[in-house]
């Protein structure tokens, strides 16, 4: 399978984004994924294809630029939807399966079948959880940043207490994810940046 280079990816934000604006808010964000994911890989020894981790790190969140509206306004409401539309994006631009699962597969720590009707979520009723090593990662290294205004990095600490709103089960998998992956250092990436970390 041929993943895309950073050139290309970069060129696939471009022709996507709706205003310059959301392009460096949105591939910037991509590229702190990858760059939190890669380490994360390289520290634990993790078994994993790094190059389909750079590229569906830099992918993941593509489907953001398909929310904003003609005036640049981001339709906060509907944000849930950014994966289902990422995956749609990536397969009408030909790219492998394997690949648009990155973006329909990322939000939160996973959403289930029964999240969608219990919450009522604009999603088709399914089941949106990371299966691969590959993606779970990217799941994992997506919850370190956020695309706020200004954009954050967001502590393993501060993100637990966010994601227990949705269940003590969605805490204890973000849980799990820690002792699989690590914490990263997030204070270089943030200095690197400029972002805060909360």
């Amino acid at each position: 399978m041929r993943l895309p280079t950073d050139a290309e990816i970069r060129a696939l934000h471009a022709k996507h984004a709706p205003t310059e604006e959301a392009f460096d808010l949105v591939h910037t964000h991509c590229e702190i994924v990858c760059a939190i994911a890669l380490r994360l890989a390289d520290r634990a020894g993790l078994d994993v294809d790094a190059e389909l981790v750079r590229a569906g790190s830099l992918l993941h969140d593509i489907g953001v630029y398909l929310l904003y509206d003609e005036d640049g306004r981001l339709d906060h409401a509907g944000y849930v939807r950014h994966g289902i539309l990422g995956h749609e994006l990536l397969r009408g631009e030909g790219l492998p399966e394997s690949l648009c699962r990155f973006c329909s597969h990322h939000t939160g720590v996973g959403i289930s079948r029964e999240d969608v009707l219990r919450q009522g979520l604009p999603l088709p009723p399914a089941d949106y959880h990371a299966e691969s090593a590959e993606e779970e990662l990217v799941m994992f290294a997506d919850k370190f940043h956020s695309k706020t205004d200004p954009p954050r990095f967001v502590t393993a600490d501060s993100y637990a207490a966010h994601v227990r709103r949705y269940g003590e089960d969605k805490a204890e998998t973000f849980a799990s994810m820690c002792a699989v992956f690590g914490v990263p250092d997030l204070r270089p990436l943030a200095a690197a940046y400029g972002h805060g970390i909360v």
